[in-house]
C-alpha cells in the first residue's frame, strides 16, 4: 500500500496553492486570422546610407526574432521628410535640417529580410518640406551638440536662442529659409520613385502612415502649425493626399490619423470639435469625415485606424494591466482622462476606455457593417525597465491584439525582454486565434492559436502576478491532444541585460506539461510566460464527443493489465514521463490484454487511438 501512494504520488504532484485558475481553450470558436504584422518594430534601419547597415549580430537577431513588420518614418521626423532631396527638418532638435534617405532602410529591407516582412513608411500631409541644410542652428557651437531643454526652440532659418531653456526662442527663425512647399503629387511621387525605379515590389511597402500626430502638430510643428488649424482643413490635406496615393496604387494600405496618446484620441489641438452644435471626440470626427467623403467619391480613404499610446502608470501591478484598456468594457482603466471629454463637457465618471472597442463602434456606425478597417497601435511605451514586466506587458498586449483582429502593432521603445517575447510569439505560434478563458483574467490568460490544417496548437499562457505563483489547471475541448508530455517554453526571470541573441541561443527554459484527458495541471512562476504547443486534431461530431472511453484495470500494476472497451483500437502506444517512445501494442476483440512487468517501476502515458477518437490514460507500473 505504501508504494501505491509513493507512485500515485510521484505521477500526480502538484504545487499547491489556495486557489487554482481554470484555463479553457476551444478551437473551434472565435476562429480569427492572426495579422502577422502585430510582430513589429520601430526604426531598425540606419537612413544615413545603405552601407551602414546593421552588424551581422544586428541582423541575426533581427531575422531570427521573427519579426514581420518594420515601422521606418521616424515619427516626429518623417513629417517634412523631402525624398527627393533626401531631407528632413527635425522639429525635436531646432528644426534643424539633416541628411536622411528612406531609399536605404527600403533597399535594405528588400535585399535582407524574408519575402514575407513589410516596412512602413509615411506620407506627409503637412503641406511643407525641408529644402537645404544651410540654415540650421549651429548646435556644436552652442553646447557641443549636447541635449537641454531648449532643443525644442525654432531656430533653424536664423532664430536666436534663449539661454533660460523651454521651447520658446528669443526669436523664431524663418522657416521660408529651410522649408518649401510639398504639395500632395510631391508627397505621392514617392510611390513611384520606389515601384518604378528602385523596383521596390508592392508587397513590401503596401502600408503607409498618414502622416504622424497631426492634433499636436501646433507643439511638434509650430513653426509652420498654430492652435487655429481645423480639423477639417487636416481632412482635405488628408483627403488630397489619399485619393492620389489610392489612384496611383490602388492596393495601398491607408493607416491613420495615428493620434499621439490617450488625450488626442479626444481631443484636437486640445479642444473638441462641434458640427452643427453636436460635440464630437477628434476620432469620432475623423472616422464620421471619411465615411463621408468615402460615399462621396468612391474612393476607399481609410485602411488601418491608428493610434500612438504612452500611459503614465509606472508599478508592476498597473502596468500588468494595460493591455485591457483596448477591448476590455468592465475595466476602469486609472489614466482615463481624455476619455472624460468625450462628450463635450468634463465626466469624471468615465473611467471605461476600450478604446479599440469604441473605435470599432464608430466604424460600424459611419461605414456600416463589413467595412474591412482593421486597428493599429505603432507607438507605445511602458514606464519600467523591468524585463519581466515589461516581458508580460508585451506579451499581453500581443495577446489581446491576436484575439481581436488588430492589424499592426510596432511598440516604439525597445526594452530587454522585448526580443525574448517577440520571438516567442512570432516564430512559435499558429497562423488562428481560437477561445481562451480563464477564470481570472486579471493574474493569467491564455492566448491560444491553432494552424491552417487544425492539426497544432500552441497556447500561451500569461502570468502578470509579481509575486505569486500561479497553479492553472488547463483543459483542452473540442481538440485531441495527441502526446501526453511535450515540453512547452517558458520566459521567466529574464536578465536585466540582453538575452536574446537567436533563434537557438535566447533565455527561453524547456519544461515537461504533461497531459490527461485533454488536461493539464500547470505551475506558472510570477511574471512569466508558458508557451505549450500541441499536435493532435479538432473533434467534428457527436460521436466523438459521446464515445465510450476505454478503461485500464488494475492501475496501478506489477505487470497485467486489461484494457476494456478497445473495439475500435487502431493504436496503443505507451510513453514515459518525458514523452519517450517506450512501445506499441495490437489488438482484437474488445479488450486487451498486456504484460509489462518488463518495465521500470514509475509513471507511464498510453495514447489509445479508437478510429481517429484519442484518450490519454496514466498507468502507475510498481
Amino acid at each position: 500500500m505504501r508504494n501505491i501512494f509513493l507512485f500515485t504520488f510521484i505521477c500526480l504532484l502538484t504545487t499547491i496553492h489556495a486557489q487554482v485558475i481554470d484555463v479553457s481553450v476551444d478551437p473551434t470558436k472565435d476562429v480569427k486570422p492572426i495579422s502577422p504584422y502585430i510582430y513589429g518594430r520601430n526604426n531598425n534601419f540606419p537612413k544615413e546610407s545603405y552601407a551602414a547597415s546593421l552588424t551581422t549580430a544586428q541582423w541575426t537577431q533581427l531575422k531570427e526574432s521573427g519579426v514581420q513588420f518594420l515601422r521606418e518614418g521616424g515619427g516626429n521626423n518623417s513629417t517634412k521628410y523631402n525624398w527627393r532631396n533626401g531631407l528632413s527638418s527635425h522639429p525635436d532638435w531646432y528644426n534643424n535640417v539633416y541628411s536622411e534617405s528612406w531609399d536605404n532602410p527600403v533597399k535594405l529591407l528588400r535585399d535582407n529580410m524574408a519575402p514575407s516582412v513589410t516596412g512602413m513608411w509615411t506620407l506627409s500631409l503637412i503641406g511643407k518640406t525641408a529644402a537645404n541644410n544651410t540654415n540650421n542652428f549651429n548646435d556644436w557651437g552652442y553646447n557641443s551638440s549636447q541635449w537641454w531643454s531648449g532643443t525644442g526652440q525654432n531656430l533653424a532659418g536664423g532664430g536666436v536662442v534663449n539661454p533660460a531653456g523651454g521651447n520658446q526662442a528669443t526669436v523664431n527663425g524663418n522657416p521660408s529659409r529651410y522649408l518649401q512647399d510639398w504639395n500632395a503629387d510631391s508627397v505621392v511621387g514617392i510611390l513611384d520613385h520606389w515601384r518604378n525605379n528602385l523596383g521596390i515590389p508592392d508587397s513590401r511597402i503596401r502600408y503607409w502612415n498618414m502622416d504622424n500626430e497631426p492634433e499636436i502638430w501646433h507643439g511638434t510643428h509650430d513653426d509652420i502649425v498654430n492652435a487655429n488649424l481645423s480639423p477639417e482643413t487636416f481632412m482635405q490635406n488628408y483627403f488630397a493626399v489619399a485619393k492620389k496615393a489610392r489612384a496611383k496604387f490602388p492596393s495601398i494600405k491607408l493607416v491613420g490619423p495615428v493620434p499621439a496618446n490617450e488625450w488626442q484620441w479626444f481631443n484636437w489641438m486640445n479642444r473638441n470639435t462641434t458640427i452643427n452644435g453636436r460635440f464630437y471626440p477628434w476620432l469620432e470626427f475623423f472616422i464620421k469625415r471619411c465615411a463621408e467623403e468615402q460615399a462621396a467619391s468612391g474612393i476607399r480613404l481609410l485602411d488601418v485606424l491608428d493610434i500612438h499610446f504612452y500611459p503614465s502608470e509606472s508599478t508592476p501591478e498597473q502596468i500588468g494591466q494595460l493591455h485591457r484598456i483596448f477591448f476590455d468594457r468592465n475595466y476602469n482603466y486609472p489614466g482615463a482622462n481624455g476619455l472624460k471629454s468625450i462628450n463635450g463637457g468634463w465626466d469624471n465618471s468615465l473611467t471605461k476606455e476600450y478604446i479599440f472597442g469604441r473605435i470599432n463602434d464608430w466604424l460600424t456606425q459611419y461605414f456600416g457593417q463589413n467595412h474591412g478597417i482593421k486597428l493599429g497601435l505603432t507607438e507605445t511605451d511602458v514606464n519600467s525597465n523591468n524585463p519581466s514586466v515589461v516581458a508580460t506587458w508585451y506579451a499581453s498586449t500581443m495577446g489581446e491584439f491576436m484575439k481581436n483582429d488588430v492589424a499592426l502593432f510596432t511598440p516604439w521603445s525597445w526594452k530587454v525582454g522585448m526580443w525574448e517575447t517577440l520571438h516567442l510569439f512570432a516564430r512559435y505560434n499558429q497562423t488562428l486565434s481560437v477561445q481562451g478563458i480563464s477564470s481570472d483574467e486579471t493574474s493569467v490568460s491564455a492566448y491560444p492559436s491553432v494552424n491552417d490544417a487544425k492539426n497544432t496548437m500552441t497556447v500561451v499562457l500569461v502570468n502578470r502576478s509579481t509575486t505569486s505563483t500561479q497553479s492553472v489547471n488547463l483543459n483542452v475541448s473540442n481538440f485531441v491532444v495527441q502526446t501526453p508530455s511535450v515540453q512547452a517554453l517558458r520566459l521567466s526571470n529574464l536578465s536585466s541585460t540582453e538575452t536574446f541573441v537567436s533563434h537557438t541561443n535566447n533565455a527561453l527554459q524547456q519544461i515537461a506539461v504533461n497531459f490527461s484527458n485533454n488536461t493539464a495541471n500547470l505551475s506558472l512562476p510570477p511574471l512569466s510566460i508558458t508557451s505549450i504547443t500541441v499536435s493532435g486534431r479538432i473533434l467534428t461530431s457527436t460521436f466523438e464527443k459521446d464515445a465510450t472511453e476505454p478503461t485500464i484495470v488494475p492501475n496501478p500494476t506489477q505487470g497485467l493489465l486489461t484494457i476494456k472497451n478497445v473495439e475500435k483500437l487502431n493504436r496503443f502506444d505507451l510513453f514515459d514521463v518525458n514523452g519517450r517512445f517506450v512501445r506499441s501494442f495490437q489488438i482484437s476483440g474488445n479488450e486487451l490484454s498486456l504484460d509489462i512487468s518488463d518495465l521500470h517501476k514509475g509513471c507511464y502515458f498510453a495514447v489509445i487511438d479508437l478510429g481517429g477518437i484519442v484518450y490519454h490514460k496514466k498507468i502507475i507500473k510498481l
